[in-house]
């Protein structure tokens, strides 16, 4: 949505907007998604195939006559007679610091691996992923308690200036081939990522927890069962791992195989979010 308003925002006639389809929500309503609002209120046009690959998303993108296409975020893979159908070409919005994190989580992979620094991307786009050469790119640092969401929606932000920039001056550009050796994957994310023990170092807990909110978030074992672990920070504390340490108005404070861990908020199954400390009273 960023790089869509930023577009219109700065003058670029908008042919065509294409999006995921409607889906099923809930009490399966089915639910359009949030680009599909943004283009409805900026007044363009919107096609919606199941797969970009199909011969109506080939005819309706064709129809429109793009210059160049634009993609950030799309969740499919171009296929090459789109990617050969603009003049300009077709280029991508990636949020990570391209040949590193390319997939489909590299917010939350940055996160993970404790990248001190990650960015933006901009990239032209081929049949392989994320793999094409580099237009542009801007750094950012990741702040020592930044989730995966908000710095989400900071790349976003700082990917939709460039992409402007960027296509102000894309005939003068010289692209720059990716460095293979230096490149790595970010896979899409599994239920079981988020899945822990605290034999876990708390650094490392404390990363998986700001990279998997909300999706598919972190469980440990509290209380006798599982719960989702919505906030909290690492801390220096010792002890067996799992054993409490502390009680307090700030959270509970768990030891980990290596520190300790301090639960803010959590959620017990079937339950709503609560504060740590009003689950540890019950025991």
């Amino acid at each position: 949505m960023p790089s869509l308003e930023a577009l219109v925002a700065a003058g670029h006639d908008v042919a065509l907007v294409v999006t995921q389809p409607d889906r099923p929500g809930n009490r399966l309503k089915l639910t359009p998604p949030a680009v599909k609002g943004a283009a409805e209120r900026l007044r363009l046009p919107v096609l919606q195939p199941e797969r970009v690959r199909s011969a109506e998303a080939l005819e309706g993108i064709t129809a429109a006559g793009p210059e160049v296409l634009v993609v950030a975020a799309y969740g499919q893979i171009v296929p090459r007679p789109l990617l050969d159908l603009a003049p300009a070409g077709a280029i991508n919005v990636h949020a990570s610091l391209l040949p590193r994190w390319r997939g489909a989580a590299p917010v939350a992979r940055a996160i993970l691996a404790g990248d001190r620094v990650t960015g933006v991307t901009i990239m032209r786009m081929d049949e392989l992923l994320d793999h094409g050469p580099v237009l542009a790119r801007r750094e950012t640092e990741i702040g020592p308690h930044e989730t995966a969401v908000a710095l989400g929606e900071r790349l976003a932000r700082l990917g939709s200036d460039l992409l402007v920039e960027t296509l102000g001056s894309l005939a003068e550009i010289q692209p720059e081939p990716q460095n293979e050796e230096q490149a790595t994957q970010a896979p899409k994310l599994k239920k079981t990522d988020g899945e822990l023990e605290w034999t876990l170092p708390a650094d490392e807990i404390d990363r998986h927890v700001r990279a998997l909110e909300p999706w598919p978030g972190v469980t440990l074992p509290f209380g006798g069962r599982r719960v989702k672990v919505h906030s909290g920070r690492a801390a220096g504390g010792t002890g067996s791992p799992g054993d409490i340490l502390a009680v307090g108005r700030d959270g509970v404070e768990v030891a980990c195989g290596r520190g300790s861990y301090v639960l803010v908020t959590i959620q017990a199954p079937g339950s709503r979010p609560v504060p740590a400390r009003v689950l540890a009273a019950g025991f």
